[in-house]
């Protein structure tokens, strides 16, 4: 196991670096083909290729698993800071988020094939290669591969003390463009249209729509406009990161963020506004409560306390639990500091104990 996740974590494999997604890809794909089982490649012209995983390529399986192959991190970062373990932790670039979580995976299979049990035919695998960009060209396959099954297991990092994932924010990503008109600020700065200064009206109001309470968050997290200091500024853009909790959040947020920018402060400014909630919330509902439950009862068995937990960072969850699949999250295997430069880890023991723990939910649920 570890020495797959060491040559896993040493390819780079950023959500853009198609030629590092597709050599993960390719040793995942050999390395599920040795144990027998079927493995489909998705071709793509941009992003890495997606994989779909089966026991056999006429089985019906009725749960679903999805991986995803993509990190965020630029190539050359294995290279700058390889795999390594130190104590009972692994490090190294995306070794959380997620690749122990394919090491996992893999020998949940090897598992319930060497021990003949007839679960591995219940199972359909996707691992995608674009899931830390918005899941743009899997989203699709991910919807297909979702009919008709009866679970969804999303094997994102498990949270320490146990957690597993019921709960996700949804996300969505939106861009303010202004545009204005130019003039010398010194010479004739009144025939001029001050882009900024529309957009910094529309960034305050923008700001005033948190909730924390509510758990709403809209975060103008990017600026820029302008020409030169000299130059009242013809142009302005902002970029709006947005999380809601449910999609009555969702709905109300989008039409107060096309409300605002279809307000004119500075008279002659033209605004345009592009992007949506992308990412749907992946809401706890009563089926997701008895699939956790189910998990939970596993765990206990096996020793462990399973709890559950809320976040708001987004997930492939999303996709299957807003098709009313009860669904479950962070079943990978137990680490920290996702996307860190320098602390992203994964338990080594919990590589082990959540394979055992994701061969015998499939047990469970294939009953």
């Amino acid at each position: 196991m570890i020495d797959l996740l060491e040559a896993i974590v040493n390819t780079d494999s950023n959500s853009y670096d198609k030629e590092g997604v597709d050599q993960v890809g390719a040793l995942l794909k050999e390395k599920f083909e040795d144990i027998g089982m079927y493995v489909k490649i998705h071709r793509q012209t941009e992003q890495g290729n997606h994989l779909e995983i089966k026991a056999k390529r006429e089985s019906q399986p009725k749960i679903l698993i999805i991986a995803h192959m993509d990190t965020v991190f630029p190539k050359g970062e294995a290279k700058k800071r390889p795999f390594s373990v130190i104590g009972d932790k692994a490090y190294g670039p995306g070794v959380n988020d997620e690749k122990a979580s394919h090491v996992q995976v893999l020998y949940a299979m090897k598992a319930l094939k060497k021990s003949g049990s007839p679960a591995v035919n219940n199972v359909h695998i996707i691992f995608n290669s674009d899931e830390e960009i918005g899941s743009i060209s899997s989203k699709s396959l991910i919807d297909e591969a979702a009919v008709g099954k009866d679970y969804s297991l999303v094997v994102e990092c498990g949270r320490p003390n146990d957690g597993v994932v019921t709960e996700r924010k949804g996300v969505g990503h939106f861009t303010v463009n202004v545009t204005g008109k130019g003039a010398h600020s010194g010479v004739e700065p009144e025939i001029g249209l001050s882009a900024i200064e529309e957009l910094a009206y529309k960034v305050i109001k923008l700001q005033q729509l948190n909730d924390y309470k509510q758990g709403l968050t809209v975060n103008v997290g990017l600026i820029k406009g302008g020409t030169s200091v000299n130059t009242v500024p013809p142009h302005a853009e902002a970029e709006i990161d947005v999380r809601v909790k449910n999609e009555d959040q969702a709905m109300n947020v989008t039409n107060s963020i096309h409300q605002i920018a279809g307000e004119e402060i500075v008279k002659g400014t033209r605004t345009e506004l592009t992007g949506a909630i992308d990412r749907p919330p992946m809401e706890r509902t009563e089926e997701s409560e008895k699939l956790f439950n189910t998990v939970k009862e596993t765990g206990k068995e096996l020793g462990f306390t399973i709890h559950e937990v809320s976040t708001g960072g987004g997930s492939d969850a999303a996709f299957t639990a807003a098709k009313g699949i009860p669904t479950i999250d962070g079943i990978g295997p137990i680490g920290e500091f996702s996307h860190s430069e320098t602390e992203e880890y994964t338990d080594l023991n919990s590589l082990v104990d959540r394979t055992i723990l994701l061969a015998k939910i499939i047990e469970r649920l294939s009953m």
